[in-house]
């Protein structure tokens, strides 16, 4: 495809400032609009809409094999692609556990068969994520797995964690760790505080997660192994983050689009479609993780995708599992909250999803200078949209945000020089 776009409000996350500008398509390849191949090419008008890299998501749940009946390779690869996303990073926790080379080799390859977004594989820690035996590390990293997780359960020995972490320093691959302490969790399926009282269900406390982070971060110091948090939703454990990073420690953190703009005052009563893992925090707890990923010391912004189907969610909060979906209203969610809210610029938040997660996995930062993949979002900032989840391209609709209304949309998606979502010029 060649292709001209032109009057595009360009944000490059490796450019220090916005602009207003044009850029081509060529072969897969972004261009300078006055590229030889452009003086006849189709010309789209983007009339002052937002154009970055395609985004990067650290943290899905794609449930193949064993749970396809929630989300497949194939369904989960379409909803990333129309969420804006060129690459996503696959969690462990299927039916079997990703703690096999081969599993590893089959769900790259299955990738591969279904669509353009890159997905790269995350091994388990722990063999079968158990917390007791590590995973074969280097046979899984020839395979294609790029990190390591036992995503859904904490590896609660501290002697196994240490272990593992001082393995992967040597391989130099990074923990994404699950922080959560299952001697303090226990059967908790909301946070502890006054909504749990009032409707009668038991809590997990802010200290289950404050503990796993203070205890991994000292690991770091011990081993030097790069740990990136996931899905923080604790003001306490951003400010360990912001410590542990002051030290010059390789900590990274993320926080996931429901954490950012929800908080436990927001149930509307027992609807499971807000029950995920961590649970919706308090206040406090949301304005520390918003002021964490304004300054930076949360880097990163992951959805934590977790599709489940209708029926696994309809048997009430207590035994519905956690998670919610996430990639396809990530960009409206998260501008929302960070850019519509002023507070933080398009471009910084355009960081959060490309040059953050990209560190963390040790890879080139997105950019849109000339020669770069055309992997591409357009981003219209007014585009006033409800969410229907009956239009979701993922196979689950366990979403908290049906029926809200925003204000921002991915409008179309290039990815390797191919429309995948929205059609170009006309």
């Amino acid at each position: 495809m060649i292709v001209r776009l032109i009057h595009a409000r360009l944000l490059d996350p490796t450019e220090t400032e916005e602009r207003i500008g044009s850029l081509g398509i060529v072969d897969g390849r972004i261009e300078a609009a006055e590229h030889p191949a452009l003086r006849k090419a189709p010309t789209w008008d983007l009339e002052g809409r937002y154009v970055a890299p395609a985004f990067i998501d650290l943290h899905v749940h794609f449930r193949e094999p064993g749970m396809e009946a929630a989300e497949t390779i194939a369904t989960g690869v379409a909803a990333a692609a129309a969420g804006g996303f060129q690459a996503v990073v696959t969690m462990p926790n299927t039916v079997p556990a990703l703690d096999r080379p081969e599993l590893i080799t089959a769900q790259c390859r299955r990738a591969r068969e279904t669509g353009r977004v890159q997905v790269w594989p995350c091994g388990c820690l722990t063999v079968g994520r158990m917390g007791n035996e590590l995973a074969p590390y280097e046979e899984l990293i020839r395979a294609g797995a790029v990190a390591f997780s036992d995503d859904g359960r904490t590896v609660a020995d501290p002697r196994v964690m240490e272990a593992a972490m001082r393995k992967l320093a040597e391989l130099d691959r990074p923990v994404l760790d699950h922080a959560q302490d299952p001697a303090a969790e226990q059967r908790g399926v909301l946070h502890d505080g006054a909504v749990a009282r009032r409707l009668g269900l038991p809590g997990i406390p802010a200290e289950a997660e404050l503990r796993v982070v203070e205890r991994d971060i000292a690991m770091v110091q011990r081993t030097g192994c790069r740990l990136h948090i996931q899905h923080l939703s604790v003001g306490a454990s951003v400010e360990r983050v912001r410590e542990a990073r002051r030290r010059g420690l390789p900590v990274t953190a993320e926080a996931t689009p429901h954490h950012l703009a929800l908080c436990e005052d927001d149930l509307p009563g027992a609807d499971p479609n807000y029950k995920m893992n961590p649970p919706l925090r308090t206040r406090a707890d949301r304005d520390a993780l918003i002021a964490g990923v304004v300054d930076g010391t949360i880097s990163c912004l992951a959805t934590d995708h977790a599709p489940h189907t209708a029926e696994s969610k309809a048997k009430g909060f207590m035994a519905a599992p956690f998670g919610v979906v996430g990639l396809e209203t990530a960009i409206a969610v998260t501008w929302e909250v960070l850019v519509a809210s002023g507070r933080m610029s398009p471009l910084e938040w355009v960081r959060r999803w490309t040059i953050g997660p990209a560190a963390v996995l040790g890879r080139p930062a997105p950019s849109l200078r000339p020669g770069s993949p055309a992997h591409i979002v357009v981003v219209d900032p007014n585009a006033q949209w409800t969410v229907d989840p009956e239009e979701f391209r993922s196979r689950s609709r366990n979403t908290p945000f049906a029926g809200r209304r925003f204000q921002a949309w991915p409008v179309a998606v290039c990815l390797d020089g191919v429309w995948v979502k929205g059609g170009g010029p006309s």
